[in-house]
């Protein structure tokens, strides 16, 4: 699996309301090798004296055996390993993500409490949802972003990204579209998109879904005309039974395992949309506890079982540091509450 070790990341501009994911180098030699397959970092990162003193929970705002789990638990896997003490995962569900958020943020900021946080960090209060935000939490590693993908029925008279964008701006209000909730990740890409090509945001007609299997289903039944999820991977089986297309992922770097899907930015079109993860910690954390837990992560995003991990559910491992994280959750934040105001999604 290609891992993406990613700098720089702003907002490029209100119109296009992207987040710039500038990709650097996938030289698995930069920082600290892989625990367990790559070598010790024992040494390396030990800097937090008498760290840890106990167990350690790793909160997940989402259900057990979800995608955000299944990542945690690698994590919490190997981070047990490392730190030498039991990295447990506890889920914490509701509120669309305000509850395990919230409840990452009250933890008791001693090193004893992490969690995963995820993109929903970034949108929840812009819709008055909660106070909280990215501000309230200490960034420690980015390990994961997904580019959000445009997928069409396999028979859709729509056979580019290109051939779509056109039909919608020539036809405004005609064509349907599902991938998430209002006001969901899937959504909110699509508003992206079309604003990055100056074409309304009420041209599209958007459908409501539980998520991309359901939405997946309208697809293919002809009840919706296309869908935005937040990850190829979300449509992956489709496309191996060659029931659905997708036309373009809303990302910098091709996919992987669909090197021939084009990028939307190919069009000119610069937003960029999709989901991330990444380890956070309380706020007041000791500064040597998060270099020591950044230290150990940057590890475990080159080593075999995570990556086995994150191939398996179709998710790219996206490394950041914690100054790198902590500036692209800023940058994230302020682009989605510009898109969420120009949406009219925002309270």
């Amino acid at each position: 699996m290609q891992i993406s070790k990613l700098r720089n990341m702003g907002v490029v501009s209100l119109v296009a309301l992207s987040m710039t994911l500038a990709a650097c180098s996938n030289d698995s030699d930069e920082g600290a090798e892989g625990n367990g397959n790559g070598g010790d970092t024992d040494d390396v990162c030990n800097v937090a004296p008498d760290y840890p003193s106990g167990p350690v929970e790793l909160i997940v705002p989402w259900s057990a055996g979800g995608g955000t789990d299944q990542v945690a638990r690698s994590l919490a896997a190997e981070l047990s390993d490392d730190l030498g003490v039991q990295v447990n995962v506890v889920n914490r569900t509701g509120g669309g993500g305000v509850i395990g958020h919230s409840a990452m943020a009250d933890a008791p900021n001693d090193g004893s409490s992490m969690g995963l946080v995820t993109a929903e960090i970034g949108m929840m209060h812009w819709q008055g949802l909660t106070d909280l935000s990215a501000e309230d939490l200490q960034a420690v590693s980015q390990v994961n972003a997904d580019q959000a993908a445009v997928t069409v029925a396999a028979d859709s008279e729509f056979e580019t990204i290109e051939d779509l964008l056109a039909y919608i701006e020539e036809n405004p209000g005609e064509l349907t579209s599902s991938g998430t909730a209002q006001g969901g990740i899937g959504h909110l890409a699509m508003l992206g998109m079309l604003m990055g090509d100056d074409i309304p945001i009420d041209a599209v007609t958007w459908v409501p879904s539980d998520g991309a299997a359901p939405a997946l289903q309208e697809l293919v039944s002809g009840g919706v005309d296309f869908i935005v999820t937040s990850s190829i991977g979300e449509v992956r089986t489709m496309i191996d039974a060659g029931e659905v297309r997708t036309l373009a992922i809303m990302g910098e770097e091709p996919d992987s395992a669909y090197p021939d899907v084009p990028l939307l930015s190919s069009t000119g079109n610069d937003y960029i949309g999709g989901t991330w993860r990444g380890i956070v910690v309380p706020t007041g954390t000791d500064e040597n506890i998060v270099e020591e837990l950044d230290c150990y992560i940057s590890g475990i995003v080159e080593g075999d079982a995570f990556k086995e991990t994150m191939s398996a559910a179709a998710f790219s491992i996206v490394y950041r540091d914690t100054e790198e994280f902590t500036q692209f959750m800023a940058d994230y934040d302020e682009s989605m509450g510009t898109v969420m105001s120009e949406a009219g999604l925002t309270e």
